[in-house]
């Protein structure tokens, strides 16, 4: 899969993962939770999708906080396939509201 150009992904951010953050390399959100087990399951529900897509996030979890960045390493940027994981990901978060 080829990358994205950086006008693209600038394009696609508001429509597609509006509440995420590009900083030129890495799709980013940080997501907080009521504590840590909730954390820890999203954690656990992003990994079986992830697996599935054979796409895995860049992730850091401290207590109540998970920290996920996504870039296509093959590719050496963002791709659609970012995407589609990050918008699986809003997905998986809104059903911890």
């Amino acid at each position: 899969m080829k990358a994205l150009t950086t006008k693209k992904v600038n394009e696609l951010l508001p429509v597609k993962l509006k509440n995420w953050s590009f900083d030129g390399t890495y799709l980013s959100r940080n997501y907080k939770f009521s504590n840590f087990i909730s954390a820890f399951s999203f954690m656990t529900a992003v990994a079986i999708v992830a697996e599935k897509m054979d796409h895995h996030p860049d992730w850091s979890n401290v207590y109540n906080s998970v920290t996920i960045k996504l870039n296509s390493h093959d590719a050496k940027g963002i791709t659609g396939l970012d995407f589609e994981l990050g918008e699986s990901i809003e997905k998986i978060f809104d059903s911890y509201k």
